[in-house]
């Protein structure tokens, strides 16, 4: 049953990662039907749908998914503390390095600044990594972006473009934390049937992400067709020296080999759903939103290939713990 139940996770995450891949695609041969229709900007469709997704994350969480801080409290301090070191100034010196406009080592600082992707528990259940540590620490870096995120942004960043730290705190806990709480609630009132919404949930999701990216392709087309394939290089470096880096500082703190394989994943995985949206509430969606939409199709294809090599080489000693399903 587990090998069916981890088979069929990898085989829904590929394709997932292909129809970001097509959306990509699609939207950069055809962008007018994913910028306007009939007047109006599908833009501001990016935001909504956020809040859509943030609010399904939500009523799949529970109290319980915080145990994990007090079962495990130095895992889930390194792993938080690994992904908001590592990949803003991962990204900061990309974006120095590549010499790109402002606006656009802009958004390569942005989804280095952003909380843990929603895929990294997946990807963590396959790569039969520490599935309750993944799952408390993108709760917890989730929940910690509306103060991190923008003093991060502030600070690296500003250096690029303006940035105002109270308007995106306001932004992301608009985004973020208000439909997260919301869903939360719903779940604790209507527990019976959000058995039945998280398995809705992760579709609808999937889907959000995908129109979303396509939106992002399409609006910064010229950009992309400018700087798209060295951006692109320099976000596949970003990612996989997520994981690189991620791996080793969990190994420096001396943590077992399933925890190592989640601060991996948890660091090289990032939001660019919520990158996404600040890049539109900043209104630079076709320039700073151009990293966290490349990100995306990357990322889920490295995390992919790199949770079937680790599912293939299961780690010696594995807790019963490490076996649980994700909640989905």
């Amino acid at each position: 049953m587990k090998a069916e139940t981890n088979a069929r996770s990898s085989y829904q995450n590929l394709i997932y990662t292909a129809l970001i891949i097509a959306a990509v695609a699609v939207a950069l041969s055809f962008p007018g039907p994913f910028t306007e229709i009939n007047g109006f900007p599908l833009k501001k469709l990016i935001v909504p749908l956020l809040q859509i997704i943030m609010l399904g994350m939500g009523t799949t969480m529970s109290i319980k998914d915080f145990e994990g801080v007090i079962q495990q409290p130095r895992a889930v301090f390194v792993g938080v503390a690994c992904h908001f070191l590592i990949m803003p100034l991962l990204g900061f010196t990309l974006a120095t390095t590549f010499d790109f406009p402002p606006e656009i080592a802009a958004g390569v600082v942005l989804i280095g600044c952003s909380p843990s992707g929603l895929a990294s528990n997946v990807m963590c259940f396959i790569a039969k990594a520490n599935v309750p540590l993944s799952i408390t620490v993108t709760t917890l870096s989730t929940l910690m972006a509306p103060f991190l995120m923008p003093a991060l942004m502030k600070l690296l960043a500003g250096q690029f473009i303006e940035i105002s730290f109270l308007k995106m705190m306001v932004e992301i806990i608009e985004i973020v934390i208000l439909p997260v709480v919301v869903g939360l609630i719903l779940n604790r009132i209507f527990h019976k049937s959000a058995v039945i919404i998280n398995k809705v949930m992760p579709l609808i999701s999937m889907a959000g992400i995908v129109l979303i990216v396509a939106i992002i392709t399409a609006a910064g087309r010229d950009s992309l067709l400018t700087v798209g394939w060295t951006l692109a290089f320099c976000v596949l470096i970003h990612n996989l020296m997520g994981f690189t880096f991620g791996y080793w500082s969990a190994r420096l703190f001396g943590m077992d080999e399933q925890s190592c394989r989640t601060v991996a994943i948890e660091v090289g995985l990032q939001n660019g759903g919520l990158a996404s949206g600040i890049a539109v509430q900043l209104g630079k969606v076709a320039t700073v939103g151009l990293a966290p939409a490349l990100f995306g199709p990357i990322m889920n294809t490295t995390g992919s290939l790199l949770a079937t090599y680790w599912s293939q080489h299961p780690p010696k000693d594995v807790p019963v713990v490490a076996e649980q399903e994700p909640v989905q």
